[in-house]
């Protein structure tokens, strides 16, 4: 009886991650996806000026950039000669994003650290250890 339960617990387990894992893949973006979703817009450089600063920017950050009294936020993608830039409303939702992506991750991992728990990996119980004999 007892190895029914761990067999109902363990597809429970699996049920809750896949479940997880399914929300979460949908929340999992990259940090340009993320940039899109937050209003950002794809700028490509018309000059070679504009081109001189987009190589000028930090690789794979945000910067924030002053432009005739405004403020944008300005991510460069050098290697596919773009930028996407938004104002402080959308690097704001962007901020948004990635707080609910960061928790998502975590709640993942959270997930899968009770399924590993579940399926008692440490006595090898259901493997052919010690208890394997009374399973026929």
């Amino acid at each position: 009886m007892k190895h029914i339960f761990t067999g109902f617990s363990l597809i429970g387990a699996f049920a809750f991650l896949t479940l997880v894992v399914g929300c979460a893949g949908t929340q999992t973006q990259s940090k340009e996806n993320l940039l899109i979703a937050a209003g950002f817009k794809t700028v490509v450089p018309k000059t070679a000026a504009q081109q001189k600063k987009l190589q000028a920017l930090p690789p794979d950050k945000v910067a924030m950039v002053q432009k005739g009294g405004k403020t944008y936020y300005v991510f460069p993608d050098a290697a596919n000669n773009r930028a996407l830039v938004g104002g402080p409303k959308q690097y704001q939702t962007y901020q948004q994003l990635r707080l609910q992506n960061k928790l998502a991750n975590e709640n993942l991992e959270t997930a899968e650290m009770y399924q590993d728990a579940s399926m008692n990996w440490g006595g090898w119980g259901g493997w052919g250890g010690p208890g394997w004999i009374g399973w026929y």
